[in-house]
């Protein structure tokens, strides 16, 4: 799966203007992601204020090298490495899309369009995909 300049472009745009809310996005995402599936907080340890901030961060450097994957697929196979050891398992992946989705619909209202959330749709499964692969060839 590939993205076409468009899709890069848009969704390092909206990217632009969800950093500025950061730390309310990351406060909104995982409420999503523990309304969607309660389980998932025993997967986290530690401050959530701190986990927010490395989620944001993290998608922060993927959005802004999305041009240039082969700069950041390394870091993303071992971001799929970790979260094994964290107990992560594939069908949590499509949870964390579900949170991430909504949660750039609720931050970016009705600049969220079909178009851009699928666009963010093929960044993410690209993404998880690159981890989950570096996950089970583990």
């Amino acid at each position: 799966m590939s993205l076409t300049n468009e899709e890069v472009q848009m969704v390092q745009s909206s990217w632009g203007k969800c950093v500025p809310i950061a730390n309310k996005a990351a406060e909104l995402f995982y409420g999503k992601l523990f309304e969607l599936d309660p389980s998932l907080q025993q997967l986290f340890k530690g401050d959530m204020k701190e986990q927010g901030k490395k989620l944001m961060t993290m998608i922060t450097v993927a959005v802004r090298d999305l041009s240039d994957l082969d700069k950041i697929v390394g870091a993303v196979k071992e971001l799929g490495l970790r979260h094994v050891g964290y107990g992560v398992k594939d069908e949590h992946y499509d949870t964390v899309g579900s949170a991430l989705l909504w949660t750039l619909g609720q931050g970016l209202g009705d600049e969220f369009t079909t178009e851009l959330e699928d666009a963010w749709t093929k960044v993410y499964q690209l993404l998880a995909g690159t981890m989950k692969k570096a996950a089970a060839e583990a």
